[in-house]
Parts: C-alpha cells; sequence; structure tokens
C-alpha cells in the first residue's frame, strides 16, 4: 500500500472515528434529556433542558463539519495519477508532505509527518495546478515542489 492510499485511510478512519464519538454524546444527551423530563419540574429543569440542547447543537455542528470532512475525502481517488496538484494529491514540497484534501490534523505514518490541508487555505489554493519543480510563495516562505504522488 503506498503512502498516499495509507494517508487517505488514516484520515477516513480519523474522521469517522470522531463522527462516531460525537453521535453517541449527542445519543446521550438526547436520553439524558429524555430521563430528565420524566422525573423533574420547574425553573431548574427548564434551564438544565436548555443546557443539553445548547450543547446537542454544538455537538450537531461539530458533526456537520466532520460530514463535510468525510465527503471530501470520499472525492479522492488515490489511484488518480497527475502532474499537477489537484485535490487528493500527496505533494513533497521543501521536505514538508502535505494532503490536499481538508483541514485535519498533522499525522505521521512510515516516519513521515503529513499535514492534511484545505485546498481553499492560502498553502493549498496557490498550490494547485502547480507541478514538480514549480516554485512559489505563501506569506514570506517559499516553497518548490520536489514530489506530487
Amino acid at each position: 500500500m503506498t503512502l498516499k492510499h495509507k494517508t487517505l485511510q488514516y484520515y477516513k478512519q480519523q474522521v469517522q472515528d470522531r463522527l462516531d464519538a460525537f453521535r453517541d454524546m449527542v445519543a446521550e444527551l438526547t436520553e439524558g434529556a429524555a430521563n430528565d423530563a420524566k422525573g423533574s419540574a420547574g425553573d431548574k429543569h427548564e434551564t438544565a433542558l436548555s443546557m443539553m440542547h445548547l450543547e446537542q447543537e454544538k455537538l450537531n455542528h461539530k458533526i456537520a463539519e466532520f460530514l463535510e470532512q468525510q465527503a471530501v475525502l470520499e472525492r479522492i481517488n488515490p489511484d488518480n495519477p497527475s502532474r499537477k496538484i489537484v485535490l487528493g494529491s500527496l505533494v513533497v514540497a521543501n521536505g514538508i508532505h502535505l494532503f490536499v484534501s481538508a483541514a485535519l490534523p498533522k499525522i505521521t505514518i512510515d516516519g513521515k509527518s503529513i499535514i492534511a490541508l484545505s485546498p481553499q487555505s492560502p498553502l493549498g489554493s496557490v498550490m494547485l495546478g502547480k507541478e514538480v519543480g514549480e516554485t512559489f510563495e505563501v506569506n514570506g516562505a517559499k516553497y518548490m515542489i520536489q514530489e506530487i504522488f
């Protein structure tokens, strides 16, 4: 399995794990609200219920973010070769491995640190369409594309 395949697989699993965790939290809050509603009345009950609903909204917002990231990752075909940088490219620039996908945490695979960045990010948007050997500058830092996978 190539580094690009491993990277994509790892990020897909990471996003799925987070989705599962947030969905579990929403389910727990929903269950807690249902149980609380059975035995409580009055202002304290209303305040607690309101707080639970706010927490649920926050969690649902996070779930929506992870669903967007998951959708981006699902669009990537790791077997699609491209000489130019596109969504799904694993790029080596200045010795740094960059995965053009969604903004996700830095990971290490096979001893290589990989930074996932969105094509809409400042670095991602400038890199799109570039080829091996091309140089570009972002925020005063100069980059040279060494490899594209």
